[in-house]
């Protein structure tokens, strides 16, 4: 390393910091909303609505409209929001991503150490006998003597060509990446937790009404036997009922399979073992359907979906990986100095004439590198153009997730519309049946065969009022969540 004067490498040095404010690279910046005003190709309806059955009162599309941090205590469930705080805290995949920010945001730090000149101590202690054919000795003219010599050395890079700062830029864009990795756990979790309820319910709904179908059907059974025995009934009409029979009591297993994954899903999202499912188990009687639905603009989905700021803040991270690659191929400026004393006994250290300094400059540039300096900037540029068609993508597949539960939402009212009057068309039926048994102008089996189409249609309205639901549920999920509103989650986790 050549050595200079401190007075020689001053104006060097400062020559360096005053050229220091230009980074190589592109400046990132960050891509234009989409200009579009609408998710669907055609308007959708201000309202939707399914007058005449329980969960399915109208629901009013809100443009524009914030999404609050608690979105799901619209449901006015008090089991559903103990269960989803205990989740927050609890749940392990959440606290995993959590870890992961903090080290991203400690890489970050550790990175922005390269701002700062390095400086190290040291202490050497030593023996050693000099031979009587060399020299020099020390002074005394001894062959053998003890030496110390402590030192501090320091080193500094001046960020000429923004190679410090390129390589900061990239590993906070890396740690808001983490971040809204981070973001959408949460909102995952919360919408899982909810819909995972729902079905619960829904379950729990069609359950109940197999087991009535099972029991109509058996009494069937046992009346078309006794019908056959006295040649009221042929063999063919007990064959089918005993099929239908066999049928109705085929879905149960099934439901109740659902039943008791549905609730080890609820314990494992609260962080539990399955065997410590919560005690709870929801009805869909006992949710309410949110009234009011928010529907953010375009424009504002794309900065407050986890998933498309990731993708955009990996898009940062390609565009500062670019200045990194150029940065690479520019000269490298080192300024260096040392100082300290070397004695022959301890108490002599630091005292006149055994004090040593020196201050230095060196300059390297690459030269030949067979041409991997250059493929790995043109491999950085192809990364950016790679991670800018990702962004556009996750944007496309934001505004599809939206546009779908839009259009799911309103497809849903019109189902639990349709089964509603179904179900209301099973029940007249049902109690014409029963005034006529009564009455004793129909038989047991008419009032049997109605009770179990009442009961298959009270099975169809759970399923499509679920559906409901479980759409509502997932238009706050594809919307963002609200995360931006709980301020553990933008307090203590962002840093630009």
């Amino acid at each position: 390393m050549a050595k200079f004067t401190w007075f020689a490498a001053c104006p060097m040095a400062l020559a360096c910091l005053l050229v220091s404010g230009c980074a190589a690279g592109p400046d990132f910046k960050r891509p234009a909303a989409p200009g579009v005003s609408d998710y669907t190709s055609r308007p959708l309806p201000a309202t939707v609505t399914a007058p005449g059955a329980a969960g399915a009162q109208a629901q009013h599309f809100k443009p524009g409209l914030d999404i609050a941090a608690d979105w799901w205590t619209l449901f006015h469930s008090a089991p559903l929001n103990e269960l989803i705080e205990r989740a927050l805290v609890s749940n392990h995949d959440l606290k995993a991503a959590q870890a992961a920010l903090s080290a991203a945001r400690e890489n970050v730090l550790a990175q922005r150490g390269a701002y700062y000149p390095s400086a190290a101590v040291s202490f050497a202690a030593s023996r050693a006998r000099q031979s009587v054919q060399l020299a020099p000795t020390p002074n005394s003219n001894t062959f053998l003597f003890d030496l110390f010599a402590p030192g501090v050395s320091v080193s500094y890079v001046p960020d000429v060509f923004g190679l410090n700062r390129r390589t900061v830029e990239s590993a906070q864009a890396q740690a808001e990446e983490t971040r809204y990795q981070m973001l959408a756990t949460y909102t995952t979790l919360t919408a899982n937790v909810v819909v995972t309820a729902i079905q619960q319910g829904s379950v729990e709904m069609q359950i109940e009404a197999t087991r009535h179908l099972i029991d109509e059907n058996s009494n069937m059974v046992q009346i078309l036997h006794y019908q056959f025995s006295r040649g009221y009934a042929s063999g063919l009409d007990v064959a089918a009922q005993e099929s239908q029979l066999a049928q109705v009591s085929a879905t149960l297993p099934p439901l109740l399979k659902q039943q008791a994954q549905l609730r080890d899903q609820l314990a494992v999202l609260a962080g539990r073992f399955p065997g410590e499912a919560p005690a709870a188990t929801f009805h869909l009687d006992s949710l309410k359907l949110p009234d009011e639905l928010p529907v953010s603009l375009p424009a504002q989905l794309v900065r407050q979906r986890p998933d498309v700021l990731q993708a955009e803040e990996n898009l940062h991270d390609a565009s500062a990986r670019i200045g990194i690659a150029v940065a690479n191929r520019l000269p490298n400026i080192v300024l260096s100095a040392n100082a300290g004393s070397v004695a022959l006994v301890m108490d002599q250290l630091f005292t006149s004439g055994t004090n040593f300094w020196n201050v230095g400059a060196a300059v390297t540039a690459p030269l030949f590198q067979g041409g991997a300096l250059l493929h790995r900037e043109r491999a950085a540029k192809a990364a950016y153009v790679q991670a800018a068609e990702q962004y556009r993508s996750t944007v496309l597949t934001a505004m599809q997730s939206v546009a779908d539960t839009l259009t799911a939402l309103e497809q849903d009212a019109a189902a639990v519309k349709a089964t509603a009057a179904a179900a209301a068309a099973g029940k007249v039926t049902l109690d014409l049946a029963e005034r006529q048994v009564r009455a004793g102008y129909a038989g047991e089996l008419a009032l049997l065969s109605a009770q179990q189409a009442y009961q298959q249609d009270q099975i169809n309205l759970v399923q499509a009022q679920a559906s409901r639901y479980a759409d509502t549920a997932a238009l706050f999920q594809a919307l963002g969540g609200g995360w931006w509103h709980r301020t553990e989650l933008t307090d203590n986790y962002h840093e630009k």
